[in-house]
């Protein structure tokens, strides 16, 4: 007989969104700096070019990546936490954890027979689709890294579910720290492994112990959340068979995107040796503050929004959504423009060899980031509403726009390497317009006249941002032989700091109230009153 319960009308504290925001955001800074650090580490200990190529590792993450973002990231978070919040707000967590545990087992199933098929036929899909022109020892060395990381897609999807229930109810600090042990295991192995006779391959087993350390990171956060795993799948549930539903578009959405990432491996690596290893290091260096900016703060919004919707108060889904597309806006316009006058410095502080390409296609990435931080909460205004199909659509649009762009633009007598980073800084653009108009089209009262007024103020501001960007690189220019960590950090610092100070006066000055509310939390910290026990 199942247990019958009814909402609770205890009010419980809430964690502001600002903190949850603020928490994802230094977790995932952390980790982003471990993630260069890992980087940094495998182009200094292992060679770009040559048998043991740096090559092999990235090519051999692609599919793995494929699978888990095409079968498992799908079902996850934007397509799964809308119904988890419809059943916490009805009081009925029981539902809500049968809902998780079958979906659970339902990917377990499913990740475990990739892993299967990723193991077995490892050669084949590196050999025909992902890197053909690898030589034979960068193949071997692919090949063992792919079977090692065969089965983390597996760990990844579980870890992605127990997360979800997490966040659904306010508990973002293990999901936040989670990822943390993947890098860090990955740079471990660097030093165990790399004067062995595994070498490369070693990394593989980092990346295998640090999915299993991550899994476990995210599973101590159902401490006294009372989760119960039933090993049954409610195919008859009316909320799983709607998940279900849901799931085909999201992972379409996904899998497209990955399609992508595949098809730019494939270009890259027919541009000549090394390529690979350039492209995938500026394109990590353009995600971090994605990571940061958009994925940290829409995770944040996602849940509230959620909740809006299942209170039946859109009034207050479109407030809510539209203070965090604001405040995104205004944050990612200086880190923008920082990345873009910076780009040298930071790719020679970051990455030891090959600076010069990483930065020449880092620069074209940046306009990307923009875009690319804007597409995570506007994605996920569709997401709330249980759309998986609108963004898939003009998803499907977009990646083709983008493997034509790729394939006439990456060419050795077009833009060479460059011409992927061009082609992806359009699409993001591209992308994000469409879902605007089909917003608009959606809900005429989502964005108004004070909205788009607080738009141009910050496109204004921005120029001065711009003006000042310029001027602080050229009082402060890279060097050709600069190499050190004091000289080039500090003279990134000088930048960056001019860029935002000027920005954030600018901004006060403009009446912003997003610069506003950032100046009032610094004075509360640093004013805030010591209490001294006499």
């Amino acid at each position: 007989m199942q247990e019958k319960t009814t909402p609770t009308k205890t009010k419980k504290k809430r964690i502001s969104l600002g903190n949850i925001a603020l928490l994802l955001m230094i977790t995932t800074l952390v980790g982003q700096i471990l993630g260069f650090l890992r980087v940094k580490l495998i182009n200094g200990n292992f060679d770009l070019v040559g048998p043991g190529s740096t090559d092999a590792y990235f090519a051999a993450f692609t599919i793995p990546d494929f699978f888990f973002y095409t079968v498992a990231a799908g079902a996850l978070g934007v397509a799964f936490m809308p119904f988890l919040s419809d059943r916490l707000q009805k009081g009925d967590r029981r539902g809500m954890w049968e809902l998780s545990s079958s979906l659970l087992n339902l990917l377990s199933l499913a990740m475990l027979v990739v892993g299967i098929i990723i193991f077995f036929f490892a050669e084949p899909l590196l050999k025909y689709i992902v890197a053909p022109n690898l030589s034979g020892p960068q193949m071997e060395n692919a090949v063992s890294i792919m079977r090692w990381v065969a089965f983390n897609p597996f760990f990844f999807a579980l870890g992605g579910v127990l997360a979800s229930a997490q966040q659904t109810l306010g508990r973002f600090f293990f999901y936040a720290i989670a990822p943390l042990c993947y890098n860090a295991s990955i740079i471990a192995s660097i030093y165990v492994f790399k004067d062995t006779d595994l070498g490369l391959v070693g990394l593989g087993i980092g990346a295998f112990i640090g999915g299993l350390l991550q899994l476990f990171a995210i599973m101590f956060g159902l401490l006294n959340l009372h989760f119960h795993w039933r090993p049954t799948i409610a195919w008859r549930s009316p909320d799983f068979r709607a998940v279900l539903r849901q799931l085909p578009a999201r992972s379409l959405d996904q899998g497209v995107d990955q399609v992508q990432s595949i098809v730019e491996t494939n270009l890259a690596n027919r541009l000549g040796a090394g390529f690979v290893t350039y492209y995938s290091n500026a394109y990590t260096l353009h995600t971090a503050p994605i990571l940061l900016l958009g994925t940290a703060i829409s995770t944040a919004a996602f849940p509230r929004l959620n909740e809006r919707l299942s209170q039946g108060r859109p009034d207050l889904f479109r407030r809510d959504f539209l203070r965090v597309l604001r405040i995104m806006v205004w944050l990612t316009i200086p880190v923008v423009i920082i990345c873009y006058f910076a780009r040298g410095y930071l790719a020679r502080l970051i990455f030891s060899q090959a600076a010069p390409e990483i930065a020449i296609i880092f620069g074209f990435l940046t306009v990307a980031i923009f875009f690319r931080v804007i597409y995570a909460i506007i994605s996920r205004w569709f997401y709330a509403q249980k759309d998986t199909k609108t963004p898939l659509f003009v998803s499907i649009f977009v990646i083709a726009l983008n493997i034509l762009l790729a394939a006439l633009l990456a060419r050795p007598s077009s833009y060479g390497i460059a011409g992927l980073a061009i082609s992806q800084s359009i699409a993001a653009m591209v992308e994000v317009l469409v879902l605007f108009g089909i917003m608009i089209l959606r809900d005429r009262k989502l964005f108004s006249i004070e909205f788009w007024g607080a738009m141009l103020k910050t496109l204004s501001v921005a120029g001065f941002a711009l003006v000042a960007g310029y001027v602080a690189v050229s009082l402060l220019p890279l060097d050709a032989s600069e190499r050190g960590f004091v000289s080039l950090g500090s003279k990134l610092a000088i930048i960056a700091g001019t860029v935002f100070g000027v920005y954030l006066v600018v901004s006060a000055i403009f009446g912003l109230q997003e610069a506003r509310a950032f100046l009032n939390r610094v004075k509360r910290i640093i004013l805030k009153p010591i209490k001294v026990a006499y």
